[in-house]
């Protein structure tokens, strides 16, 4: 008899734990919202592998986080007003977490309703500067990758390490999606606040066709920092080549932060004739991009993801399996979540309290797939980069001479660093490809004599000549010069103002 009751009492305990370990579980409704088109790095197609990775490796690590149920729909957000309608389409069902979108015209809209309806959204986008100020507008806004003005940051400690004063920033603004535009932004933002003297050129080469000697002709600033694709910074930097501004007079940049094929190939080889001078010319190219970590996670992390996009049923994706800081986002952000929700309920709080869920994950460091991710107290994620150059002149490849921590901005030289590459050697005017005259550099061409005043007023009234010339002949490049922090602050630089992502969605 005593055994029939042990075993009732035993089956009544199993019966127990399951209903208790059942009723533990937490079904949470995901929205993702990304393009379905593949020719961003950031499509469906790339990213959903990453963010299934993620969930199946919160069920299977154990412990109270395994006991969330990620439901998770994807829909087609484009690059604009589609996202947020597809949001809106989603009102009858409890959305819990949206994931995206990317693009800045379509994060806006989306991050102010889900604000609104106290929904926490996690990006691996919306990097523009107006995201930075969360009041009122972003609150529930956490992003996983670093923003352009963290990126911002690079330069202005390159600035103060190499004791650079002047800059121009070059970038091709299509008007449409606008990737260049706001990470110049960035820098402009960052730059001008340390009181460097900054300008900008804005090309559009959709509508215009490229004149590379033109640009370089007009470039006068110390340091060149360039945002396009490949095409348009090889023609830019072979025109530079050209006009003999490559003896170490100019320093040059190229930000390609998202390492990603869909922006170009950014080799200077191209089996072509000007391979040579592409080569001699990349030389002094320097590349800002995002620092890859790598750790057995990661690897493995890589492998699984290129399984899953090679499997039948997978749409055509060329180029999927190349891993981008987009996937690793979006796959630390649904852990991100997970961590933060766990903490929010054990301070009493539920899925549907957004903010305190928001709340838990800034200001926090966690374990993501490439390493320690830190999200700041504005809930943005620190960022570390690296500078790119080339160092064997023979072969001309590239490796990385300097990484930048974002957390305590300082440096970390690496074996092929070499100094001299970012020190200017004299300055002169840009020369003529036909003008064999070797400048005078006594001065740097600053001296105060009254031949000297002569030929600058004669290369001036050449230029004058030569603008209104060009401009008859409908080349539209325009060089616009601030260096008041107040006036870009207060709106008064009419592009910024009247393209900011904040004025463009005021009346959303």
């Amino acid at each position: 008899m005593s055994c029939l009751v042990s075993l009732c009492v035993s089956l009544w305990l199993v019966a127990l734990v399951a209903r208790t370990s059942a009723s533990s579980d937490e079904d949470i409704n995901v929205l993702v919202l990304l393009p379905e088109n593949n020719s961003y790095p950031f499509s469906i197609a790339r990213v959903k592998p990453a963010i299934e990775y993620a969930k199946q490796g919160i069920k299977a690590n154990g412990g109270h986080l395994s006991q969330l149920n990620f439901n998770i729909k994807y829909r087609n957000s484009e690059c604009g007003n589609h996202a947020l309608f597809a949001l809106i389409d989603e009102c009858n069902t409890r959305t819990d977490l949206i994931l995206g979108p990317v693009c800045e015209y379509a994060a806006a809209g989306v991050i102010r309703v889900a604000s609104h309806w106290d929904i926490p959204v996690i990006s691996a986008g919306a990097l523009a500067v107006a995201f930075d100020e969360k009041n009122p507008e972003y609150t529930h806004l956490t992003r996983v990758a670093p923003s352009y003005m963290k990126m911002a940051k690079t330069f202005a400690s390159l600035f103060d390490q190499f004791s650079w004063k002047n800059a121009i920033l070059i970038y091709d603004d299509d008007k449409e999606e606008r990737n260049c535009y706001f990470t110049m932004e960035g820098v402009y933002v960052i730059l001008n606040a340390e009181e460097y003297n900054i300008a900008h050129l804005t090309i559009n080469s959709k509508e215009d066709k490229l004149d590379a000697d033109e640009i370089v002709k007009s470039l006068h600033s110390e340091v060149i920092v360039i945002c396009a694709h490949a095409d348009i910074v090889r023609e830019i930097m072979l025109a530079a080549h050209r006009w003999r501004m490559t003896n170490g007079s100019y320093i040059f940049f190229n930000i390609d932060l998202f390492n990603s094929s869909a922006y170009g190939n950014g080799s200077w080889k191209r089996g072509d004739i000007y391979d040579k001078e592409a080569r001699a010319a990349y030389s002094v190219l320097n590349t800002v991009t995002l620092l890859r970590t790598v750790k057995p996670e990661f690897e493995n992390f890589t492998i699984e993801l290129r399984k899953s996009i090679q499997r039948p049923g997978v749409r055509d994706c060329k180029d999927c399996d190349n891993v981008n800081m987009f996937m690793e986002g979006f796959h630390d952000a649904l852990l991100l979540y997970a961590i933060a929700l766990h903490e929010a309920k054990k301070s009493g709080y539920s899925r549907k309290n957004g903010s305190e869920i928001t709340r838990h994950m800034w200001n926090r460091t966690f374990e993501g797939i490439a390493g320690q991710v830190f999200i700041d107290t504005n809930g943005d994620r620190e960022g570390d980069f690296s500078v790119m150059s080339m160092t064997d002149h023979e072969a001309g490849t590239y490796e990385t001479v300097m990484n930048y921590f974002g957390i305590n901005r300082t440096f970390q030289m690496m074996p092929g660093f070499n100094s001299d590459k970012f020190l200017l050697h004299g300055r002169s005017i840009a020369k003529a490809p036909s003008d064999h005259v070797t400048p005078d550099m006594s001065s740097c061409g600053l001296g105060v004599s009254a031949v000297t005043g002569i030929i600058v007023g004669a290369l001036l009234g050449t230029a004058l000549l030569m603008a209104f010339y060009f401009f008859r002949k409908n080349y539209r490049i325009t060089i616009e010069r601030r260096t008041n922090r107040e006036e870009f602050n207060a709106g008064k630089h009419r592009q910024l103002r009247e393209d900011s992502i904040r004025s463009n969605f005021s009346t959303a």
